[in-house]
């Protein structure tokens, strides 16, 4: 059932009882909550804890990219070239919604420290932006086919809660929306600051490849097994 929290609607998949863990999935542009539902059981694994699942929907709001035409998103988009003016306002909202959820689940009786930050796309960004600001620790941050926005920023903004935070970023070789170089200089930039980081590309454009999600599922039993 669709539950609420600071606006933003989402869905939820446990799988087992009384979750001890909870992994926050943002989706990316134009799509909802429901984009990735199917990992759930692909990613499901006898060694890691009952986790939460919880897919929110961005809210719908016009897109520049689009040709200010309404649909889903997590902030306003002006195009995806490295250095392209961002919605600096907008990410910053997005920002304290997904903070909104962390802090649901720790009244849930799940902290900071059991949550993964995932995210596809502009899903990916905001995951990114969010968890190395964020000023509890998180158990990990998963980036796919996206980029780190307001990138100039992150030295100075990067909270050091989440400096040591394990990060597992993924792209495709053959993505026409979001260039790999873009990807890539994001990648670099962690590295350069020493954020553990893992990096992988598989043969695919703008999606997800079946060794992905056995890489995600070996790096979620690294943060969040017992």
């Amino acid at each position: 059932m669709p539950t609420m929290s600071d606006s933003l609607e989402t869905i939820e998949h446990t799988t087992g009882e009384n979750p001890t863990h909870a992994i926050i999935w943002l989706h990316g542009l134009g799509a909802d909550g429901h984009d990735f539902e199917p990992v759930v059981p692909e990613l499901a694994h006898p060694g890691l804890p009952p986790l939460r699942f919880v897919f929110p929907h961005a809210p719908i709001r016009p897109v520049t990219l689009n040709g200010g035409m309404p649909m889903r998103a997590w902030y306003d988009l002006y195009g995806l070239a490295r250095d392209m003016r961002e919605d600096v306002d907008g990410i910053k909202a997005a920002r304290q919604a997904i903070g909104g959820l962390i802090a649901r689940e720790g009244e849930r009786g799940i902290p900071p420290e059991r949550i993964v930050l995932a995210g596809f796309s502009q899903g990916c960004a905001l995951a990114l932006y969010t968890g190395l600001r964020f000023e509890d620790r998180l158990a990990g941050l998963i980036g796919l086919s996206g980029y780190l926005p307001l990138r100039n920023t992150t030295a100075a903004e990067r909270h050091p809660a989440n400096a040591e935070t394990p990060v597992f970023m993924a792209h495709g070789l053959h993505d026409p929306v979001v260039a790999l170089a873009y990807a890539e200089t994001s990648h670099h930039l962690l590295s350069d600051l020493g954020q553990p980081i893992e990096w992988h590309t598989y043969p695919m454009p703008h999606g997800l490849h079946p060794q992905e999600l056995v890489d995600i599922q070996a790096f979620l039993l690294r943060v969040l097994a017992p």
